[in-house]
């Protein structure tokens, strides 16, 4: 009952015309970052995140997280009808949203991919709502040793969860460690890598490093892929769109799986993009009609697209409870918190209530008026992506560039931000993840400075990380998670060998 009580308190916060009319830009201009290749959800944050510095904090959460929605469905438009994912996420889409897109069904396909997104996040935010509460509360017992071993976890958790390769992303977090290391350290006050470069006394600006990264790094792949965007039309028809409503309960089965699989992997850093890929896998795999999966079956649109929105809103449950993001996007969000003088984690609840449950309120809205908003503009940013990309490439570099000066009004993070662009595509060619990287700029010092505050209290000794159950079972998950690419290469052996012969 406290927690629904909360989240009407949350209703009345998120209820008004100022923040409704916010969810819509919000969407309008995630759907924009999201169509256009070479931009993504991260660097859409990233980019509008300084705009808002002077905001509300609620106001601004509002106008972030709906762009965010925005941009995972303005991903599943461009898959469907250029069969081009503007979303790492939304290639999934893409094996049997286009397909059956060709076959003249786009507002079919479309109606699909919005609906099961919906549904997706949707739950997301019901898992948010239940967990919560429980989550902060358990936080509460964490002293600095409970806090790392969090942190330590979910640096584990991107080794042997996030998909890539182990080593390529213990270099990546590595990376991001360097970089959240530069500057003035908090405790001794002590320069650290900053190689007689005034400019970098204060650090790198993470909003910097991430527009380069995502923004101009994305960009230069785009280029040289040659991209040519050649899409179908599509025209939304109400009746469609309420016929397909009326089949997706026949797809129950592949929704909830979906979207516990988000849900899932939302909260660990697992991620959409690797959600949306093991949904699709779990579809094909299951279902009666595997043979037509990758020619336009409604399943491979449905899975993909329901696990993708259930774990781009459930990573913000990790985020708000516990500090830590379960997507760069989120990692992007924590940012923002911290600039805006919020303290990430269980203690926020308690001193900004309001805060909390109005964007878990405006989650609630904000996905129901990105459904609608979207259903009505795809013919719009569809018009859009027939632009030529000789225009819009330019624009974007533009964009990068004004919004990386006006993190900090200075011409160095323009030659930061061509740096970062830099490292971010040769991240890409080389198949290095970049999420990692983010994570441990954001949250490299606050694990470093409970790191530190841990061994103060034990005088050293490393034995405070197994001192109780709690800090110990985090500890041996987190190593589990490390040890797991290693080990599973002879586990599969060990079972290959140990089955019986058909």
């Amino acid at each position: 009952m406290e927690g629904l009580a909360s989240l009407l308190h949350g209703f009345s916060v998120a209820l008004t015309a100022h923040h409704i009319l916010l969810m819509m830009i919000g969407v309008l201009l995630g759907i924009l970052v999201g169509v256009l290749p070479g931009l993504g959800a991260p660097n859409g944050v990233s980019l509008l995140l300084p705009l808002t510095f002077s905001m509300d904090p609620v106001a601004a959460i509002i106008l972030l997280t709906s762009m965010y929605w925005g941009a995972l469905f303005g991903g599943s438009t461009t898959s469907i009808l250029f069969n081009i994912p503007g979303e790492p996420s939304s290639v999934a889409t893409t094996f049997d949203g286009y397909p059956l897109a060709k076959k003249g069904h786009a507002t079919e396909a479309l109606s699909y991919a919005f609906l099961s997104a919906g549904f997706g996040a949707l739950l997301g935010v019901i898992i948010i709502t239940l967990l919560s509460g429980w989550v902060a509360r358990f936080a509460m017992q964490f002293s600095p040793a409970e806090y790392f071993a969090v942190y330590f976890l979910a640096f584990a958790s991107f080794v042997g969860l996030g998909g890539a390769n182990p080593l390529k992303t213990i270099v990546s977090i590595g990376t991001g460690f360097a970089l959240a290391a530069v500057g003035m350290d908090s405790v001794s006050g002590n320069l650290r890598l900053t190689y007689g470069f005034d400019q970098l006394i204060a650090g790198i600006s993470f909003l910097v490093a991430v527009i380069g990264l995502f923004g101009l790094g994305e960009l230069i792949i785009t280029i040289e892929d040659g991209l040519r965007l050649e899409g179908l039309r599509a025209r939304i028809s109400l009746w469609q769109v309420l016929k397909t409503a009326a089949q997706m309960p026949r797809y129950w089965v592949a929704l909830l799986r979906s979207g516990l699989v988000g849900c899932w992997m939302g909260i660990t850093p697992g991620g959409p993009t690797a959600a949306s890929f093991m949904s699709y896998g779990l579809a094909k795999r299951f279902s009666r009609r595997r043979e037509n999966f990758g020619k336009g079956e409604p399943e491979g649109i449905i899975s993909p697209e329901t696990a993708d929105h259930a774990a781009g809103t459930s990573a913000m449950l990790p985020m708000l409870a516990l500090g830590v993001p379960g997507s760069a996007t989120a990692a992007v969000m924590l940012g923002g918190l911290m600039i805006w003088g919020l303290n990430p984690g269980p203690m926020l609840f308690i001193e900004r209530p309001d805060f909390v449950w109005g964007l878990i309120a405006s989650m609630y809205l904000g996905n129901v008026v990105a459904v609608i908003v979207v259903l009505a503009t795809v013919p719009f940013f569809a018009a859009i992506l027939r632009i030529p990309f000789s225009i819009m490439g330019p624009a974007i570099v533009v964009v990068c560039l004004v919004g990386a000066y006006t993190v900090g009004d200075r011409p160095f993070d323009l030659w930061l931000v061509l740096i970062f662009g830099a490292v971010g595509y040769a991240f890409k060619k080389l198949d290095y993840p970049i999420a990692p990287l983010v994570l441990a700029m954001v949250i490299g010092d606050k694990a470093e400075d409970t790191f530190r505050q841990s061994l103060i209290m034990s005088k050293g000794s490393l034995s405070i990380f197994w001192s109780n159950g709690l800090v110990a079972t985090l500890m041996a998950l987190a190593c589990i998670l490390l040890i797991l690419p290693v080990v599973m290469p002879y586990i599969r052996a060990l079972l290959r060998r140990t089955a019986p012969a058909r």
